[in-house]
């Protein structure tokens, strides 16, 4: 399989503010968080960090629920991630994913083996040198 790439563009813009470009031109406005010593109202590298990991994982849930012809009626999650200073670094140690997924009756023992094949082919989790935990709530609704 070829290769895939991707890229974005960073420039600094002030203080410790700094300013993302992606693909199409989409733009937002960064900074250290406030946690260390920076301004409130900005999104953090750590907050991007967190989002690509809950994104990737929504994305490779629905490839497998399409593929799978399962009708899904409601998806929303909350990330956490826990910063440890450890060895003289600071890092991320453990991340819970907690989606709340909704299904018709009958499909909630299929979208469990989803979310089983979901967690072992998120490339961004699978990319992470840190304890991933995926915690779904999966109920049936109408």
């Amino acid at each position: 399989m070829k290769p895939f790439n991707f890229s974005t563009e960073l420039k600094w813009i002030e203080d410790k503010k700094g300013l993302v470009s992606f693909r199409n031109n989409l733009k937002i406005e960064i900074s250290t968080p406030p946690e260390f010593k920076g301004p409130q109202g900005f999104i953090s590298p750590e907050e991007l960090f967190l989002a690509s990991i809950d994104s990737c994982i929504l994305t490779t849930f629905l490839y497998f629920v399409e593929k799978a012809q399962i009708h899904l009626l409601s998806y929303q999650s909350k990330i956490e991630g826990e910063v440890v200073f450890k060895e003289g670094k600071l890092k991320f140690e453990k991340i819970k994913i907690l989606p709340q997924i909704k299904v018709e009756k009958g499909e909630v023992e299929k979208v469990k083996i989803i979310m089983e094949k979901t967690k072992n082919h998120c490339l961004i989790s699978n990319s992470l040198n840190c304890e991933i935990i995926v915690s779904p709530e999966i109920k049936e609704g109408g």
